[in-house]
């Protein structure tokens, strides 16, 4: 039967513990009756060693004179009667006692035979002792010999347990590592030749029927999986758009036809390449492979200009990144049809403002008294017109700012301007509105007057715009801040209101084309926060908006010196 194997790691611990049983155990015994025998030694011929000195010493003593030498004596011989080991030990003593018992009858004579046997008392315990400590030292020595043997005999047979018992227990581990590699390298065909009865045997069985099911998968799936990856890369050819797949360390994988095209380069000259290797005999892919390069690319082939947008994703697998997927879709119509709906904004835009222009110079005519008198509902009538005109007007106005950025051709007339002159140009054309709402405009700037490199008309534009706005939100009574500070290498313009807030949730879309604030009662067109971004960024400069509900609204942005 065979032994399971937390049976064959508790079978052999227990062996080596046993060892170490039986060494600690014979170890222990012959220490323990070697100590036996020293104490023996100082316990019976030591002490009568001891007993005969100090009995020498109370002798003189007695010969000197000392009254309290006598029980002294007594008292040690006394103790001397009681330890009697060697032969010829107790004949010695009894002498002893003889003389001591004339000399306290008044014999004094007796008191040098009494020295003498006390000298053999201590010769014999002191032979005695060398005696003993010679044949405690040979049965030491054997001892130390029988434990270096016994101990010797252990750690062979615990070395030699070692080195086998772990190939004992883990050598099927290895061997089913080695197959478990194999079956990982596609090798369906390995199997496990385990005995039955254990652990193993049973993961032999497991591991064999897995791979059998391995194999028929793998001979089931096959034309399936090839199948799949035809059709994909039919799928992938027929598309318009441009496709490059790469692995995780930047191989090529696949491009599809039109990417081929696109770089000038045949599939079978770019898969399985590293990417940088390719690109660095062509530009364009250098650019499409750059992750800060630009998401719009323009490219001419055959004569003609194309517009793509790169999109790039990763390929996920269990949480980790696996490969790369790059397109370039191709936007060329709609690039077009883009370049054609902002030359029509701009030609109507354009032809509008004539008539538009007719219409507030007869409205001027109207109002003219000269030309005849009109009641109360006319002249309500005409200044309602007049509104309207000018809202065409400043939505026409608009739409040809946004038209000039889009196309890229807005004309900066760059000069040394002082940030007073343009603060001031601001308000003198808001003043009128702000006074209407009773609305205080407060100015503050840097300890000193500086300058900024800035086209002043259209910097004047964008703080006349966001004054604009700041009027159109603040409550009545309320108060707007304008702020110019010194930053670093350049400056910075804030104007800031008591109105409402704008939500967090907006501020990435405040500076969009076309964008308003839900709620926000406004009735202009979303156009000027977005072409007050356009003249900004144009000169180089920033724009930014701090806000939260309830609190006001910050606008700022900053120029260059």
């Amino acid at each position: 039967m065979a032994l399971r194997i937390k049976t064959k790691i508790f079978l052999g611990l227990s062996f080596l513990f046993l060892l170490v049983i039986i060494m600690g155990g014979a170890g222990g015994y012959y220490i323990h009756h070697i100590t036996e025998e020293s104490k023996a030694i100082l316990q019976d011929n030591y002490e009568s060693v001891q007993h005969a000195r100090q009995m020498m010493e109370q002798l003189k003593r007695m010969n000197e004179g000392t009254a309290e030498a006598a029980p002294e004596f007594e008292a040690i011989l006394q103790k001397q009667e009681l330890n009697v080991t060697e032969a010829g030990e107790k004949l010695l003593t009894q002498e002893v006692r003889r003389d001591f018992e004339k000399i306290k009858s008044g014999n004094a004579s007796t008191a040098a035979a009494i020295s003498a046997k006390l000298n053999l008392l201590m010769d014999l315990n002191l032979d005695a002792i060398k005696r003993k400590n010679e044949a405690v030292q040979q049965k030491a020595t054997r001892v130390l010999s029988s434990m270096a043997l016994t101990g010797m005999l252990c750690l062979i047979i615990a070395l030699s347990f070692v080195l086998n018992f772990p190939g004992y227990v883990a050598n099927p581990l290895r061997i089913l590592t080695n197959s478990i590699k194999q079956i990982a390298n596609k090798n369906y065909d390995q199997r496990l030749d385990f005995k039955p009865g254990d652990e193993f045997g049973e993961l032999a069985e497991a591991f064999n029927k897995m791979a059998e099911q391995l194999n028929e998968y793998n001979n089931s799936n096959l034309a399936k999986i090839m199948f799949e990856k035809k059709r994909i890369e039919t799928i992938i050819n027929q598309m318009n758009d441009a496709i490059i797949g790469l692995d995780k360390n930047k191989t090529i994988l696949f491009v599809n036809s039109v990417a081929e095209d696109l770089l000038g380069i045949s599939e079978e000259e770019m898969t399985d390449r590293y990417a940088a290797d390719v690109a660095s005999h062509n530009s364009l892919l250098r650019t499409i492979l750059d992750e800060d390069a630009a998401k719009d690319l323009s490219i001419r082939r055959s004569g003609k200009d194309g517009h793509y947008r790169k999109e790039s994703f990763n390929v996920m697998n269990e949480g980790q990144t696996i490969g790369e997927v790059i397109i370039l879709k191709n936007i060329t119509s709609f690039k077009e049809l883009d370049t054609a709906k902002t030359n029509f904004i701009a030609t109507v835009s354009h032809e509008l403002k004539t008539p538009i222009a007719s219409m507030q110079m007869s409205l001027q005519l109207l109002e003219d008294k000269r030309v005849g008198e009109t009641n109360e509902e006319q002249q309500q009538l005409i200044r309602n017109i007049g509104e309207d005109a000018d809202r065409l007007l400043k939505i026409t106005g608009e739409l040809l700012d946004l038209t000039q950025a889009e196309t890229g051709k807005i004309r900066l007339n760059m000069e040394k301007t002082e940030v007073k002159q343009i603060v001031e140009y601001a308000l003198s054309a808001i003043r009128f509105q702000a006074e209407q709402k009773n609305i205080a405009l407060r100015t503050a700037y840097g300890n000193e007057v500086f300058f900024v490199n800035a086209d002043r008309e259209k910097t004047a534009w964008v703080l006349v715009n966001l004054l604009s706005n700041a009027v159109r939100y603040s409550p009545a009574d309320g108060t707007i801040s304008i702020t110019v500070d010194a930053v670093e290498d350049g400056a910075s313009f804030s104007v800031c209101d008591e109105g409402k807030g704008i939500d967090a949730k907006y501020s990435e879309k405040i500076f969009d084309r076309y964008f308003q604030v839900p709620d926000g009662g406004s009735s202009g067109t979303g156009l000027g926060l977005a072409i007050s971004k356009e003249f900004i960024e144009a000169q180089n400069g920033t724009i930014k908006m701090e806000s939260r509900p309830g609190g006001g609204s910050c606008f700022s942005f900053t120029l260059n010196t």
